[in-house]
Parts: structure tokens; C-alpha cells; sequence
């Protein structure tokens, strides 16, 4: 999952749709001699994550010597592509790594397998039912997470701690948020946070604290040009006062922490997902820590629990039962769970999740932790966005710029930004 914003291509969804026709003609998957079948297994990732994956990999073909598995993974920008060429071409790998924001897609394409046909094979019982409707679409279950994380204020811990300012809480609101970045502002001469107007996931947790959402149930928009006008308002005043970073800064945001204003030591905290939140330690000498995102002025929690990525399995597999039976292995089996750590996230699977918690090491552990502080806490997850928020995401920063920048009012952009999301939903 990466941090702040999905970067990345975006197959047409014309082009996908040939998926559907394309179905039944050079099916993934095959067998070779001595009646193996052939799987081929694809994500993203680092490498670190590959060699558990392989290890993985190599545990379950000896526990199904009729299966053999070819794998394959590249970084995030690359695998999006690769696998979007593929999937239109009728060529989907038996067994995908799919983000969040592929499901509608991919779904709606007839790429991705009805996967309650497989249910004698993959299980998932362990899984928390808000967290496992995440991968349906119009009430399919296309693909399962596999991991979870959720959105988190990181912070410098020993430059907030050294200004005085309390440090953040459970169940603090945005108004005590955006007092405490004023408050490290005076006390460090750096902003107190990066300028979160340029962020849809920051955005969307303020929706939620509202009981808003980002996009309604049938994919249009959850909200109006008045609620962004609100957002944008109060983060470019923070701006303007020099609480939060300034547009130099927000504006060459990339979505890894290395161009982050925490990352280059000209902010006090950050927003960012709690995984990848570790690359700030090899920035930060003396250390970050998580804490809860804000909440709505009358403690309605906006964060919740997002899966990490999920696994999908090709419409188009001559082995259906055998890769579900895989997909079955990574989720819910004790040793893979021993192998993978929390390489892609804290274990969906509730049992695993328990057991595996004392054995996590290092971030990990702050994630683990972390996590469990929240438990019990946030409210479901929204349903996966529509194909659209790809391009969506994009739009919103650039329109955020235009106000930073101080090149249009937030009422401006914000009726800017809904015209073209509307456009962009229906098409």
C-alpha cells in the first residue's frame, strides 16, 4: 500500500471490458507432465517481501506436490502496468496481488473469478466481515485482503516531545489537531504537520468523522462542493499561518517519504499509513511513532481499518480449485503466517493474527501495537472506489495546488474538482 497517494496507470475501462470476450480464449494456468498444474502467481513489492513470498511458495507445493507455481513481482508503478496489459489481453495471471483500487475495475472488466465457488477450498471465516466486503463488487466476493493497515499521524517523537506540546491522543478531534500543529509551529519554527489539503485519504477520514463518505454505495460522490470548500478552508489557513508546510514543499509530495516535509526534517509529523511509515526511521535518527488520526468534533472516528492489498484469482484460470487453494494457504495457514510476517500488512485472518502478535519484531511491533490500540474503535471500512478515484486522486491534489498556490479561492477549486469527479464517475 503505498503511502499517501496511489500513483500509477490506469487501463481504459474500454479496454478492460475486451477482458469479458477475451475470456475464453488462451486460458491462464496449464499443466505439464505428470499432470502438474501450473500456477502463475504475481505481486508487488521489495525484496524482502519476495524472498518470504518464495519461501512461502515453496511450503505450499510441497504440501500440494500436484501444483507448481511460477512467480513473478515487480515495484507498484511497474506491476499496475504490466498486470493492466496483461488483463486486457485476456493473459491475467492465475493468482494477483491486487490494490484497493483495482477491485471495481478489474471486477467489472470479467477479469477476476466469483470466488464464492471456491468456498470448499478457501475460507474465510477468520476474517472480519467489514474488512472481507471490501473485495465484493455488486455483492461478488472478487478478492480477499490479505493484509490491513490504517492511516496515522507519524511524528518526530523527540521534537514534539522536546516543544512541550501534548502529544496526540486517542479520540482527539481535527480542532485539537490543527491547535497542536499551531503550537509546534511557535515552539520549533517548522510547520507541525505537512499541509493535509492536498491529501483524498486525509480528506476522506474528515468526511467520515462527519458521517459523509467519499463515494456513495452505486460509485457517485458521498459529498458537495460545500463540504470540500470546508476542507480546503481550514487546511489553507493552517497554511497561510504556517502550521502546516508550505505549497514548495506539498507540491513535490510523490508518495514516498524520502520528498515528505517530516522526512526532509522541515515538519514535525505527517500523515501516512502505518507500514510504510517506516521508512521515515532511516530519516529520523531518534525515532517516530504512530498516533490515531483525528476525529469528528462530536468523536466520530473517520480512520478505519483498510486492507493492505488483496489476492484475486483470474476469471480466466484452467485451475480454479488449486488457486484458490493457494490464496486459501497465504491467508489462513499458521507456518506461511510464520514466513510472511507482516511483509504485506497485520494478518487479516483474526487466529493468526493473535498468535503471530508476540512474534513481530521491530515496526512490526509498532504497527502490531498500534493497531490492536485501535481495535474495536473504528467503524467499517467504505466498500472499494469506483474505477474512476485512480484518476480522481490526481485531480484532487492538482486542484489543491491551484489553492496553495493562491491561484483560485477554495470555493473555486471545490466546485472545479466536483464538475470533473462527476465527469470522470460517469464515463
Amino acid at each position: 500500500m503505498p503511502g499517501h497517494r496511489t500513483k500509477g496507470f490506469c487501463a481504459s475501462a474500454a479496454a478492460l471490458a475486451l477482458c469479458a470476450v477475451l475470456a475464453g480464449c488462451g486460458g491462464s494456468g496449464e499443466s505439464v507432465g505428470g499432470g502438474k498444474a501450473v500456477l502463475r502467481y504475481t505481486w508487488w513489492g521489495n525484496p524482502d517481501r519476495a524472498e518470504r513470498t518464495e519461501q512461502a511458495v515453496a511450503l505450499f507445493e510441497k504440501r500440494h506436490p500436484n501444483v507448481q507455481v511460477q512467480t513473478s513481482f515487480s515495484g507498484y508503478d511497474a506491476y499496475k502496468q504490466k498486470l493492466a496489459v496483461q488483463a486486457t489481453g485476456g493473459d491475467a495471471p492465475d493468482v494477483m496481488q491486487l490494490d484497493y483500487r483495482q477491485i471495481d475495475q478489474y471486477a467489472s472488466g470479467g477479469v477476476l473469478l466469483d470466488l464464492a465457488k471456491q468456498k470448499a477450498v478457501l475460507h474465510t471465516a477468520e476474517i472480519d466481515p467489514g474488512l472481507l466486503a471490501t473485495g465484493r463488487v455488486d455483492g461478488t466476493q472478487y478478492a480477499i485482503p490479505q493484509g490491513r493497515g490504517t492511516e496515522t499521524v507519524v511524528y518526530d517523537v523527540k521534537t514534539w516531545k522536546a516543544s512541550g506540546v501534548p502529544l496526540p491522543r486517542q479520540g482527539w478531534t481535527w480542532s485539537d489537531w490543527a491547535g497542536a500543529v499551531r503550537e509546534l509551529a511557535k515552539k520549533t519554527g517548522k510547520p507541525g504537520a505537512t499541509d493535509p489539503g492536498q491529501s483524498e485519504d486525509a480528506f476522506e477520514v474528515w468526511l467520515r468523522g462527519r458521517g459523509k463518505a467519499l463515494y456513495t454505495k452505486d460509485g457517485g460522490l458521498g459529498f458537495t462542493a460545500d463540504d470540500l470548500t470546508e476542507w480546503w478552508t481550514f487546511a489553507d489557513k493552517l497554511r497561510r499561518e504556517g502550521a502546516v508546510s508550505p505549497a514548495e514543499q506539498t507540491t513535490q509530495l510523490d508518495g514516498s517519504v524520502e520528498n515528505t516535509p517530516l522526512g526532509r526534517g522541515k515538519a514535525v509529523s505527517d500523515f501516512n499509513w502505518d507500514a510504510p511509515a517506516s521508512g521515515y526511521l532511516a530519516l529520523i535518527p531518534d525515532g517516530v511513532a504512530l498516533a490515531p488520526m483525528p476525529s469528528g468534533e462530536n468523536g466520530t472516528p473517520g480512520q478505519y481499518f483498510k486492507p493492505s492489498m488483496f489476492l484475486g484469482v483470474s476469471a480466466n484460470t484452467g485451475h480454479p480449485k488449486e488457486s484458490a487453494e493457494l490464496v486459501d494457504f497465504l491467508l489462513n495457514d499458521q507456518d506461511a503466517a510464520k514466513i510472511l510476517g507482516a511483509t504485506r500488512g497485520i494478518p487479516v485472518n483474526e487466529t493468526i493474527r493473535e498468535r503471530t502478535a508476540s512474534q513481530l519484531k521491530d515496526f512490526d511491533k509498532t504497527v502490531a501495537d498500534f493497531q490492536s490500540s485501535l481495535e474495536g474503535t473504528l467503524k467499517d471500512p467504505p466498500q472499494a472506489p469506483p474505477s474512476g478515484d485512480n484518476a480522481l486522486q490526481t485531480t484532487f491534489q492538482r486542484d489543491y495546488d491551484q489553492v496553495s498556490y493562491e491561484r483560485m479561492s477554495p470555493r473555486e477549486a471545490a466546485e472545479n474538482y466536483v464538475t470533473e469527479a462527476k465527469a470522470e464517475l460517469r464515463s
